[in-house]
């Protein structure tokens, strides 16, 4: 029985000296470690070890052991305690009660913006506001913002603010922050807002042209620019041509203006164009534009014109030189030698001209330029070549003397065609009416002081050679020299046949021509004596030679006239 107490007061001593202990930090901030120890009892002891809170088992262990929560949070905050089941040897034990309290590191993070209901085109500023608490004012946080579960930005960024550029309609909805620790502990997210984008209609659509050097030149690039100067939102921009009404072309974008660009202008470009923009609201129409294409001169022709065909000192020159393509106005420079002579204008195109008094030096090339502003453009070089101080008077009188020998000599040919064939008429009636005979001499018809010399002692003067189917003349004609004091001829004539014209043979080289010239011609009868009229026989030349003669001398004449 005394054995029994003994073992009871040891117990309860034992008991009392091994009571539960728990072991708790006493300041806990969001994201700490906590360690919980149940202190005084051995393993050997105990059968489990448990930790509660809030009178709720969370964890049970077989032997002595702490119990760790990584990452505080603020849920974590309650009454903590542990106990024990002993074995055969041991009482249950459970151990005091620890309050614990979890401190909130940094508020929950707070959106704001700069507007919440932006114009469209305009920036946002977005900012995640939290504050740390001043026990832990060196932790480190990092933010993120986000739109309809989308991250905006860079993702996660120190900076607690966000700007948004340029804000469109699209943009409209939800947005959030999030704020978390560097070691990503704790994270929070802030209440989700509201932002609505504010379209406004567009206004002003207005079209401007940019060339280079401020005006549209052929073959150069040209730029229409459409702008607004309100509006929000995606805007399109058409591009209009006034006289076919057919879009040019179209563009949308974010932008308040809009270029269209025609690579190489051409002279059918010119004319009136407008354009029109549209954000969804209403499409405005800008005010029609006159765009004029200016065109570069063509390379100029140079002309001269001088009061004859030919140039001589004193002559009024007009130097006239024309472009054929160009914009007015147009500057014409005259060069003589490639000095300048002068300049002359045309305010509304075509050519300009330009007077000059010849002297003798103003032979040489003449040229003119003509400029636009776009590009001179020389013409080719001209030569002109200047006479005397009398030349165009002597040419006038030279052509004057050639168109009267001209005259003269047709007067002279008609004359001789028509004695020529005058006599021809007559010479042929004359043989037709006297018979053909034997050519023998007449003593009744003249009185010779002396003889007739006899036919061996006559020598022929011609002899035909031709054949007799032209005009008869005579086949034989002698030619008989009588002495002065006979009274009688000096050279008297006899035929012995009649014969032609046309086949006379010269064989007196010495009468010749001569006497064909200057005799008439005479038909003979038979044994008559015939005596020439100018003392020597004359045959005429055909006609067909005349006339030849006649044109020889016109063309001529004319080769002549038409040289000066």
């Amino acid at each position: 029985m005394l054995l029994w107490s003994l073992l009871v007061i040891f117990a309860a001593v034992t008991e009392q000296a091994d009571s539960l202990t728990l072991v708790a930090p006493s300041s806990v901030f969001e994201g700490d470690s906590i360690v919980l120890k149940c202190q005084g009892v051995q393993n050997w002891k105990i059968q489990k070890m448990t930790y509660h809170k809030d009178n709720k088992e969370l964890s049970v262990f077989k032997e002595v052991s702490d119990f760790v929560i990584q990452s505080a949070v603020l849920s974590d905050s309650g009454n903590y305690f542990c106990s024990t089941k002993g074995n055969i040897f041991s009482w249950d034990k459970r151990s005091n009660i620890v309050k614990i309290k979890v401190q909130e590191l940094f508020q929950h993070p707070v959106l704001t913006a700069s507007s919440f209901q932006p114009i469209e085109g305009g920036p946002v500023s977005l900012k995640c506001e939290t504050q740390l608490s001043p026990q832990r004012l060196d932790v480190q946080l990092q933010f993120c913002f986000f739109r309809e579960n989308q991250v905006l930005g860079s993702s996660w960024s120190s900076s607690p603010e966000l700007r948004i550029p340029a804000m469109w309609s699209e943009d409209t909805g939800s947005y959030w922050c999030e704020a978390e620790t560097v070691t990503h502990r704790i994270r929070k997210q802030s209440l989700q807002s509201q932002i609505h984008v504010q379209r406004i209609p567009i206004s002003n659509v207005s079209l401007e042209t940019r060339a280079p050097g401020g005006q549209v030149t052929e073959g150069q690039k040209l730029i229409l620019l459409c702008s607004v100067t309100a509006g929000t939102g995606n805007v399109t921009f058409f591009w209009y041509r006034e006289a076919t009404g057919t879009s040019l072309g179209m563009k949308t974008q974010h932008s308040l203006s809009a270029e269209l660009e025609i690579p190489a202008v051409k002279e059918s470009d010119a004319g009136k164009y407008y354009c029109r923009a549209d954000n969804g609201h209403e499409s405005i129409q800008s005010k029609v534009v006159n765009i004029p294409v200016r065109i570069p001169v063509s390379r100029p022709v140079l002309t001269l014109r001088s009061p004859g065909a030919q140039t001589a000192v004193g002559d009024l020159l007009e130097l006239h030189c024309e472009a054929l393509r160009g914009s007015p106005p147009i500057l014409y420079r005259f060069y003589h030698e490639d000095v300048t002579l002068g300049n002359s204008s045309a305010p509304s195109g075509g050519g300009a001209s330009f007077n000059l008094s010849l002297t003798a030096e103003h032979s040489g090339n003449y040229s003119c330029e003509a400029d636009n502003g776009l590009g001179a453009q020389h013409s080719e070089a001209v030569p002109v070549s200047i006479s005397g101080p009398d030349g165009h008077r002597r040419d006038l009188v030279t052509a004057g003397v050639l168109w009267g020998l001209f005259g003269v000599l047709v007067f002279i040919g008609v004359a001789l065609l028509l004695y020529s064939l005058f006599h021809k008429i007559s010479g042929e009636s004359s043989a037709t009416n006297e018979p053909r005979g034997d050519c023998r001499l007449n003593p009744q018809e003249f009185t010779y002081s002396s003889p007739i010399p006899k036919t061996e002692e006559l020598q022929p003067v011609y002899v035909n050679v031709g054949s007799v189917d032209v005009d008869v003349v005579y086949s034989q004609v002698w030619s008989i020299q009588q002495p002065e004091s006979s009274g009688l001829p000096s050279h008297l004539l006899f035929c012995e046949e009649i014969i032609t014209l046309g086949g006379i043979r010269r064989e007196d080289q010495q009468q010749g021509w001569g006497i064909i010239k200057t005799c008439h011609k005479t038909l003979c009868k038979c044994s008559r004596l015939i005596t020439c009229h100018s003392h020597h026989m004359l045959q005429e030349p055909p006609p067909v030679i005349i006339f030849v003669l006649i044109m020889f001398l016109l063309q001529y004449l004319l080769l002549l006239i038409n040289i000066h």
